[in-house]
């Protein structure tokens, strides 16, 4: 498990930390069991503060009146529960999270030495003459997630054993040194030229730990990698996502090493200010398993209690000291009880990461335990459905291409996504609805939300459909760019002219998915039962699965 230190920040603010977990333990299945080999780590709300004071700094929005609707807020002491919850709603995405909550689904593709000593963690002591794929391809690895649905795909530049992707100035452990292309190839330029022509987003992940480098442990290790961030990201176009874990081993001088995030953070801004940064970073977190599974209430506003009004007002939020104050792996982080006590509030939407099989490096033995496309199906109604972004690991094989086990099933995972949501049954549906706008429920855009009038923060939808139809899907959305609000509603459908319950639910947030047994009905009604100020509704949807 990686956790935060219990120790005080230093005064830069960089962040120790510690693991103690076997690389070989398997996924967790609960927020609240350890966490898994994988090394996002389990996230303290004391560190969600940190990365709040990341963002703060390299947003540059530290002058911005704490009333004012942002990606953060400051609690004034004297405010009430009620003034909390009321700022917990005005509380918004920044634009290069919008854009990332958006995209819905993204890939990583782990592939390194890994996949041909056939790890999942390596040692930094392997030769780059084992790196040799003999057939990379990395347009048919971007084409297979395109035509997956996927829009971002994140390459593993460098994992924990330090090999790069790219043929960096600052190691020789690289593929410069390896028989792939006689040393010329560079991978990370073939995946970014790849993303550029077929129009998908393009992210890198780079592994803070790194058991190669002998600066590792040393505070010139810090420099070293910025120097590694900087060749990512100003030889290779635009950068959509740079993606940190938090495993903290031992370098090959025995050290662990203090990372300065904050320093960090503020260069990604520097040279990519739209990318966001994700899990150990200002602008996504970890949901906290690793199974694909989000939690059944979701809120993106979290507290960020290290948010202090006077050290914003001055510009000098990031060297806020803070202490641990519990972590982010509760069944739900951002709910009234969460708040009650907050001292800040900074918008912090959870990713859900998976691998499509056991491993997240490529291993031939695996190649028959691929997850099925029902089961990837099932995922995305837990992730995506569950207000997530869902990551989904596509490991290459060692001819430098997706194997064909992986292609089928993400084809067969899009054809059940298409067989259920091509139609809206609810199209043609007569809207009756007090507020503003209820035909925007319907129009297919996002940008265009219901919401009622005055203060009321509860209301009844309904909906007569042109005729009896069947459905057992259930799509929200709300207009996230507003707020985040809903808290409890409920569907229900009129049969022998009396109203009878078919599904019920907590936070709604970008997306909502709900499935239930098939009803058949004309008359629909969603009933919102609680909502922090006015609830929103970008969009509404009815659908019927596939018949298996």
């Amino acid at each position: 498990m990686i956790r935060p230190s219990h120790s005080p920040p230093r005064s830069d603010a960089s962040l120790r930390l510690t693991v103690d977990r076997n690389p070989q333990s398997a996924p967790t299945a609960s927020f609240n069991e350890s966490c898994s080999d994988k090394t996002q780590g389990c996230v303290s709300t004391a560190f969600l503060a940190a990365l709040a004071a990341g963002l703060l700094l390299a947003t540059g929005c530290a002058q911005r009146p704490a009333a004012s609707a942002g990606s953060y807020a400051v609690i004034a002491p004297q405010s009430t529960e009620a003034d909390i919850i009321r700022q917990a709603a005005r509380v918004v995405p920044a634009p290069r999270q919008l854009r990332w909550q958006q995209l819905e689904l993204t890939a990583f593709f782990h592939f390194g030495v890994n996949t041909f000593t056939n790890r999942e963690w390596g040692t930094g002591k392997e030769s780059s003459q084992i790196f040799n794929p003999t057939q990379l391809d990395a347009r048919q690895w971007v084409r297979v997630a395109k035509e997956a649905g996927i829009k971002q795909v994140i390459l593993t530049a460098k994992h924990h054993d330090g090999f790069c992707l790219w043929p960096s100035k600052d190691t020789e452990h690289s593929v410069k040194n390896s028989p792939w292309k006689n040393g010329h190839g560079d991978v990370v330029r073939e995946v970014a030229d790849a993303c550029r022509a077929e129009g998908v987003g393009f992210g890198i992940y780079l592994s803070p730990w790194d058991m190669n480098s002998p600066l590792y442990g040393t505070p010139a290790y810090n420099d070293f990698f910025i120097n590694q961030l900087t060749e990512l990201l100003t030889n290779y176009g635009q950068v959509d996502e740079v993606w940190f874990d938090g495993a903290n081993g031992e370098g090959p001088n025995g050290k662990k090493q203090e990372y300065d995030f904050a320093r960090w953070y503020a260069h990604i801004r520097k040279l990519q200010p739209q990318a966001t940064i994700a899990v150990m970073g200002p602008d996504v977190r970890w949901v906290g398993t690793e199974t694909g599974y989000g939690r059944e209430t979701e809120w993106s506003v979290v507290p960020a209690d290290n948010l202090d009004q006077a050290t914003v007002a001055a510009g000098s939020q990031q060297a806020v000291a803070f202490k641990p104050q519990g972590d982010m792996r509760g069944a739900v982080l951002g709910g009234r009880e969460q708040l009650r006590n907050a001292k800040g509030l900074a918008w912090y939407p959870a990713e859900t990461d998976v691998s499509i099989r056991p491993g997240w490096f490529y291993h031939p033995a695996e190649n028959d335990q691929v997850k099925s496309p029902e089961k990837l199906l099932d995922i995305y109604y837990n992730s995506v459905g569950r207000n997530g972004v869902l990551l989904l690991n596509i490991p290459p094989d060692t001819r430098g291409l997706i194997h064909d086990s992986d292609v089928r099933a993400l084809q067969g995972w899009k054809k059940l996504r298409d067989e259920t949501f091509t139609q809206n049954l609810a199209a043609g549906a007569r809207v009756q609805a007090p507020g503003r706008r209820p035909q925007a429920l319907l129009d297919g855009k996002y940008n265009t939300y219901w919401t009622t009038s005055g203060r009321d923060t509860a209301a009844v939808l309904e909906l007569t459909l042109p005729e009896s139809r069947t459905f057992d899907v259930l799509l929200l959305q709300e207009n996230i760019a507003v707020g985040q609000r809903i808290e409890r509603f409920a569907l229900e459908v009129q049969q022998q002219g009396q109203w009878q319950p078919v599904a019920e639910g907590t936070t709604v947030g970008y997306k909502r998915l709900l499935r239930f047994a098939p009803v058949t009905a004309s008359k629909v009604r969603l009933r919102i039962l609680s909502s922090r100020l006015n609830p929103t509704l970008s969009e509404l949807g009815l659908y019927k699965g596939p018949t298996n």
